[in-house]
């Protein structure tokens, strides 16, 4: 439930709701508030001077630094952040002065611009490189935490499925993020946007997300200091050019329970309908956490329906319980199959993921697989190479509803104005 934070006596209280940042495209209609984050208000603000908050950024960094240079799979932890420091002024004028028609998103944590940064034609739209700037609005009350978090988590890994943190500014109450610009936006934004620029993904695409996604997460879990991520869902999965799946958002990263121990116990934070049953009801938070949140995307990406949505009827406002009967059996299943996928999918390779889905939405942690188990599932899938079927012509009560659904509209609440595809979207989430 959403928890209503008394900030002191005299002061007024708050509910803080929190929303997760978009980057690339102008948004409209937020995403309902039932899709949240729950959590207390953190007690540090941006209001801390300079020197309260250190220059020693990677202090309360999750990862040992004595570790060393860690090498892994394809990517690597580093034992301090490798990241430019901006100019406030260098950033002001990439994104033309923090000009409104720049705005890619907006959330609780302030607002995300594209820019470009050219050193020859620093002025000029369209020239050098492309990048998102994350902002921090200066009434934020999550604010100076999360930018520190992602600096220390983001800042120090690298992956091809980790969104890469260029750099930051920190100039005097000035917080700065500056992001790698990811043309194709976020997953969410095209399993859920409508109209004529926003495309349905084809079966093949979606297993490659999935797979890159997983191979994020499988990354995170296995360095030597295990990173929980604590926040997947769709809107923290974005797609480069070619569709390569990256995950963004470190804000709520944490370091995973030592060799002791099964699990770390921390404030619940995370987002309603991705958030782990065990970790919501005892705030106990285990490696297999983002398990579970990992399966919630797969019935996402099966279904292309959100994992709240109070607009369905009662009954299948919560996906996850709605369609898990439908998961176990291949006939069922093909009745809550993504429509914008128009029949064209392989059947058995369907199955299997929702198999798969099932296996890391298990109740109890110890019974869902590892992110490891996950890829080598997922790559077994991809490598048996089943040709979508093609669809059989449809009669017309298959075009309107199914479920006794209303018709679905497939646009995220936060889906772009223009340049669909383009836009970093988050879910919102309510501490």
């Amino acid at each position: 439930m959403l928890q209503q934070v008394d900030k002191g006596k005299g002061k007024r209280k708050n509910r803080y709701f929190k929303m997760g940042i978009c980057w690339g495209s102008p948004a409209d209609n937020p995403t309902p508030s039932t899709t949240g984050h729950l959590s207390s208000v953190i007690s540090q603000t941006t209001s801390n001077s300079a020197t309260s908050r250190g220059s020693n950024i990677s202090q309360n960094s999750g990862f040992s630094a004595s570790s060393g240079d860690m090498s892994f799979s394809n990517g690597q932890i580093l034992p301090t952040p490798n990241l430019k420091i901006f100019s406030f002024a260098e950033l002001k004028s990439a994104t033309k002065n923090f000009r409104p028609d720049m705005v890619l998103g907006e959330g609780g944590f302030g607002k995300v611009f594209k820019g470009w940064l050219d050193e020859k034609a620093p002025g000029k739209s369209g020239s050098g490189t492309l990048i998102a700037v994350k902002k921090l609005n200066s009434e934020s009350l999550q604010g100076f935490e999360e930018w520190q978090s992602e600096v220390n988590f983001l800042g120090r890994v690298s992956h091809p499925n980790l969104v890469r943190l260029l750099g930051y500014c920190w100039e005097d109450q000035e917080l700065l993020l500056v992001y790698e610009f990811m043309q194709k936006g976020s997953l969410e934004n095209h399993l859920f946007g409508r109209g004529s620029t926003v495309q349905s993904l084809e079966w093949n695409v979606r297993l490659k997300i999935a797979i890159g996604a997983a191979k994020g997460l499988s990354f995170l879990h296995t360095s030597d200091k295990q990173v929980i991520y604590r926040d997947f869902k769709a809107s923290n999965i974005l797609l480069d050019g070619s569709y390569t799946a990256k995950i963004s958002d470190f804000g709520l990263a944490k370091l995973g329970p030592s060799a002791s121990r099964s699990h770390v116990t921390t404030r619940v934070m995370g987002t309603y309908g991705y958030a782990a049953p065990e970790y919501v009801a005892t705030g106990h938070l285990y490696v297999k956490s983002d398990v579970y949140g990992f399966g919630v995307v797969l019935v996402e990406i099966l279904t292309g329906l959100r994992a709240l949505d109070p607009n369905r009827p009662s009954g299948q406002h919560n996906l996850v319980d709605w369609v898990k009967p439908y998961l176990s059996e291949r006939r069922k299943l093909k009745n809550i199959m993504d429509r914008g996928l128009d029949g064209k999918y392989p059947s058995k390779a369907a199955f299997r993921i929702g198999q798969l889905a099932l296996k890391c939405l298990a109740p109890e942690p110890k019974n869902r697989p590892s992110m490891k188990e996950v890829v080598e599932t997922l790559e077994l899938i991809e490598s048996t190479n089943e040709k979508p079927a093609e669809p059989r012509n449809r009669s017309a009560r298959h075009t309107t509803r199914r479920h006794g659904q209303q018709p679905l509209h497939r646009r995220s609440s936060l889906a772009p104005k223009h340049e669909a595809g383009t836009a970093y979207q988050n879910a919102p989430r309510v501490r």
